[in-house]
C-alpha cells in the first residue's frame, strides 16, 4: 500500500510542476504610438509559444505570458528586433530601424517631441 501511495504522489507532483510551464515577464521595447504598438504586439505574438503580449506606449513596457519550453525573451527580442523596435537585449539593426513607418522612428528626438506634443508618451 504505501507503494501505491508513493507511486501517486509522484505521478501528482509530476503533472503538477509539467502543467506551470507558463512564464510572465515583462521587458522594456523602443516605441513611440499606436502603430509601434501594433507592431511589436503582432512580432511577440508570432514567436512561437508566446500566448499574450500586451505593449505599453507610455511605459514602454512589453508584458508577456509565454512557454518556456517553446521560447526564452532572448528569442522574443530577436523577433521585435526584426520588425525594427529595440529591446534592452537586442538593438534593431539599421536596416530593421529604417524599414518602420517614418513617424514611429523612436530615435529621431523630433518624433519623440512630436508625440509627445500629441498627448503620447
Amino acid at each position: 500500500m504505501k507503494r501505491i501511495i508513493l507511486i501517486f504522489t509522484l505521478l501528482i507532483t509530476t503533472i503538477t510542476f509539467a502543467q506551470n510551464k507558463n512564464a510572465k515577464a515583462s521587458m522594456e521595447v523602443d516605441g513611440v504610438c499606436a502603430m509601434c504598438k501594433e507592431r511589436i504586439e503582432k512580432a511577440a505574438i508570432r514567436t512561437k509559444g508566446v500566448k499574450s503580449a500586451v505593449w505599453n506606449i507610455d511605459t514602454h513596457e512589453l508584458k508577456l505570458i509565454f512557454d518556456e519550453h517553446k521560447t526564452d525573451l532572448k528569442k522574443i527580442s530577436k523577433k521585435i528586433a526584426s520588425v525594427g523596435h529595440d529591446t534592452k537585449e537586442i538593438k534593431a539593426t539599421e536596416e530593421q530601424y529604417k524599414s518602420v513607418h517614418p513617424c514611429c522612428r523612436y530615435r529621431d528626438e523630433d518624433v519623440k517631441k512630436d508625440h509627445k506634443n500629441e498627448g503620447g508618451n
